[in-house]
């Protein structure tokens, strides 16, 4: 059971379509990162990837179904417990769907993610894509 001044754990939505990544950027920025991959707590009673596919329709209303679990980590900037999980594209078409969270959506080729992502990824994360993006 949680301790009551923990916060909830993130879970992350890997998605990767046609050799590209769907990156979002926050409308208000989290340190120096403000693109990042969709995102957001973990509600009580829901899983990490239950967590995942319902913020990745949040934020960019695309339906996905999660595939597989790549792993948790704390994150070393945040100390929130991160839980990054595969989703596949569903339906939809990505765009703004919460635009008090973001202010922009974008299908990333590797060159794209290396220019606004300019830390790497948690390492199963970076090992997907790196055998995923084109």
């Amino acid at each position: 059971m949680r301790a009551p001044d923990e916060r909830p754990a993130v879970a992350a939505a890997v998605i990767v379509e046609a050799g590209r990544v769907l990156l979002i950027r926050r409308a208000v920025r989290e340190g120096n990162l403000s693109w990042a991959l969709p995102a957001g707590q973990v509600e009580p009673g829901e899983s990490g990837e239950q967590a995942a596919v319902r913020e990745t329709r949040e934020e960019t209303g695309l339906e996905v179904d999660a595939v597989k679990n790549l792993g948790e980590r704390t994150h070393p900037a945040t100390g929130r417990r991160m839980i990054y999980v595969v989703c596949e594209v569903v339906a939809g078409t990505a765009y703004v769907a919460d635009p008090e969270e973001l202010d922009a959506v974008a299908w990333c080729d590797r060159a794209a993610v290396a220019e606004r992502v300019p830390v790497p990824f948690f390492g199963p994360v970076q090992e997907y894509l790196d055998g995923a993006l084109a």
